[in-house]
């Protein structure tokens, strides 16, 4: 992405937010696009920013993070000329009203602001699209409101607490064994008492390219429109994958397990990885063949954690054709 958030390179941050100006690829803000139309709406007595484009039945795309604004989604922009995209800066992030007391973002609460704009906009069926993190909150909205969700669509998504920490372990890994002076500088922080909430221990941490474990990267690139704010939002992340949680996730991201509840949603459902995705890696994410069997599985052979960059043209292929299903 052209403007994304310089200071997002924690590994659940990675994994969750679409850095892709800091994974190292060559993405670039060519030119305008065309303006899409955005308004602010009342979602559980606060305000949340929205925008919208396109034509035919509402895609609502649900951001990575958690904290990171709307903006990365306009990586999907392709689809909108068979749908209508739905784009929420969700509470805490982007435009949108922030909490008081950082208690106040959950991923439920986030579920509980999809299911607000859904009624809001009056749409009673939608169409649902999370990326990274953002599939947290579309599986368990898919979870909680089966009948106002026609269609599914999971890309680099995670299924419970234990795959994120999994992850997380291993991205500390490779950060460990590629940049062991940083590394160690990382860990002499936490000697003192300092964990992943500390801006003196996050901004070290976020020394780490992305390159490192984006996996897959390439000179494809996508633009924004120019009125679009990047941006971040560390509050939000820490609160909901916990204190440590570039180390040891707690709260909500340690919680979150959807494994048991996949193979009871009725609607059809896509998944969608990238071969080369370190973030959610291949061999966690095919266990959703055996948590959701119903759900059509696609591997893109050439891509990382954002297929809809390394391979876009099939990727909006596919998602369409499933959408016209």
């Amino acid at each position: 992405m052209t403007l994304l958030i310089n200071s997002t390179t924690s590994y659940i941050l990675v994994i969750l937010v679409f850095s892709f100006l800091n994974s190292g690829c060559n993405s670039k803000h060519e030119k305008s696009i065309p303006e899409p139309s955005g308004r602010f709406v009342i979602a559980n007595g606060h305000k949340l920013w929205i925008e919208s484009s396109g034509n035919g039945k509402p895609l609502f795309l649900i951001t990575g993070g958690p904290g990171s604004s709307h903006a990365d989604m306009h990586s999907y922009d392709g689809l909108s000329d068979l749908s209508t995209l739905i784009f929420i800066d969700f509470f805490g992030r982007g435009k949108s009203d922030t909490a008081q007391l950082p208690i106040e973002y959950s991923i439920e609460n986030d579920v509980s602001d999809l299911e607000s704009v859904r009624k809001t906009l009056g749409y009673e069926k939608i169409n649902v699209l999370g990326h990274s993190y953002g599939s947290l909150v579309a599986q368990l909205y898919a979870i909680k409101f089966p009948q106002h969700v026609e269609q599914l669509i999971i890309v680099s998504g995670l299924y419970s607490g234990k795959m994120w920490q999994e992850t997380n372990d291993e991205y500390n890994h490779i950060f460990s064994n590629q940049m062991p002076e940083v590394w160690d500088a990382v860990l002499a922080l936490r000697e003192k008492g300092y964990r992943s909430s500390d801006k003196i221990h996050y901004e070290l941490y976020e020394k780490f390219p992305l390159n490192f474990v984006h996996g897959y990267c390439t000179d494809n690139t996508f633009d924004l429109p120019d009125s679009c704010q990047v941006s971040f939002n560390h509050r939000v992340y820490y609160q909901i994958v916990g204190a440590d949680g570039d180390f040891t996730l707690s709260g909500d991201a340690a919680t979150y397990d959807v494994t048991k509840e996949l193979i009871n949603l009725p609607m059809p459902i896509l998944i969608m990885t990238g071969r080369y995705d370190r973030m959610c890696n291949p061999k966690l994410t095919l266990e959703y063949k055996k948590f959701c069997p119903q759900a059509k599985f696609i591997m893109f052979e050439n891509s990382g954690h954002n297929p809809q960059i390394d391979e876009r043209d099939l990727l909006l292929r596919e998602i369409n054709a499933f959408l016209e299903n």
